[in-house]
């Protein structure tokens, strides 16, 4: 795909959150490769950055067996965690900022410590985790009905959306994250359970595996910033008015809400 096909197509994508879901890229662009996508998203985000918002994390999807069965991919892939997609707990979501949203259960980590790529062992990545939180991750796909291949989500940014963090934030040596299991929760209805070995063996192995893809591209995984490893369940569908709350073994809980027209 030529530079110009790629602006392009950053454009429709950037276009597609104020006016509505677009179809499919690979469709259309059936040429466009991993590496095309990559650039897409890139281009993106420094139209974001380029409007004020800055990057303050990374979030690695399509991490387990059932999110790569849900969607019909079979490798992980990465997106950018921009400042304006963190939302507080328990206060209202502007639910109508998303197209078509769904939620996932994520155990977080925030780095302590820069992490660069390639060669980044498990240990050097457990060794630069201050915390591990309790997380949701609210994906959402600038694509007509999910209906996306790989390259088409990795183009809209890992179908990233939003995200809301927990309280409660925990040395990472108090918890085992292979082993805490989730339950996820609607309305007070559980919908969901996973558990942390769902994520690639282990959320650290998410964390290997996204320092070492990202760093021979010039990225740095920053001091600070938050790192979403994939999520423990599929990825369920959440509408105005409700609420989802993903509770973990040994780690704690936390709740999305998503507000009403006129709670927001």
């Amino acid at each position: 795909m030529q530079e110009q096909q790629r602006q392009a197509v950053a454009r429709e994508l950037l276009a597609a959150y104020r006016e509505g879901p677009i179809d499919p890229l690979i469709q259309r662009y059936p040429g466009l490769e991993v590496t095309d996508s990559y650039r897409i998203q890139l281009e993106q985000v420094r139209q974001w950055v380029a409007e004020g918002d800055v990057v303050r994390g990374h979030k690695v999807g399509l991490s387990s067996a059932a999110m790569q069965r849900q969607l019909g991919v079979n490798q992980p892939d990465y997106g950018h965690l921009m400042e304006s997609m963190f939302h507080l707990e328990g206060l209202p979501i502007d639910a109508a900022r998303y197209l078509q949203p769904k939620v996932e259960p994520e155990i977080g980590f925030v780095l302590g410590a820069p992490l660069r790529g390639p060669g980044v062992t498990a240990a050097e990545a457990a060794a630069a985790v201050r915390y591990v939180v309790p997380a949701l991750e609210i994906i959402d796909s600038r694509i007509k009905d999910w209906r996306i291949a790989l390259p088409d989500t990795i183009a809209d940014n890992a179908s990233s959306g939003g995200l809301v963090l927990g309280s409660r934030f925990l040395d990472p040596s108090d918890v085992d994250i292979r082993l805490t299991g989730c339950v996820l929760r609607k309305g007070g209805e559980v919908i969901d359970t996973g558990a942390g070995a769902a994520v690639l063996g282990s959320p650290l192995n998410s964390l290997v595996w996204l320092a070492n893809t990202v760093g021979p591209l010039g990225i740095t995984l920053a001091e600070g910033h938050v790192v979403l490893p994939g999520s423990l369940t599929a990825a369920h569908p959440v509408a105005p008015g409700e609420s989802v709350t993903a509770e973990f073994a040994g780690l704690g809980s936390v709740t999305a809400v998503f507000g009403k027209q006129e709670d927001v």
